[in-house]
């Protein structure tokens, strides 16, 4: 697979933790960027952190990594490859898929380190 071009995402994120049965506050649809996952055990919100939501748990100080798409359906390997430089630095992720791409956050005081192994790596970031 040819490496591919990321993007730093120039925003600090917060990934909410809320209960299944919770609304998704009506602030979180004006924001930038956002991302709402829902399983049955829980609800999972990205969002920009200078957006202060009701949430049962919060994880802050994210930063994220957008794969430069749009990404075919018959590529494979993509998070996967990605995901194995940084835990091989020990860099932990919060990956994310969209229709068109993926986005891999890392803690922004991690950042450097990750953008320093992707390129090492032979991926291009900007």
């Amino acid at each position: 697979m040819s490496q591919l071009t990321l993007r730093l995402i120039n925003e600090n994120l917060a990934i909410h933790s809320l209960t299944t049965n919770s609304t998704i506050p009506a602030e979180v649809f004006s924001a930038s960027i956002f991302f709402i996952a829902k399983t049955f055990d829980e609800i999972s919100i990205v969002l920009p952190q200078s957006i202060i939501i009701d949430s049962d748990e919060a994880e802050l100080n994210w930063q994220a990594l957008e794969v430069v798409g749009p990404l075919d359906f018959t590529m494979t390997g993509i998070l996967s490859n990605i995901s194995t430089v940084l835990a091989n630095e020990k860099i932990s992720i919060f990956a994310i898929s969209t229709f068109d791409t993926d986005y891999i956050l890392v803690k922004e005081e991690f950042m450097e380190a990750a953008i320093k192994a992707l390129r090492k790596n032979q991926y291009l970031v900007i």
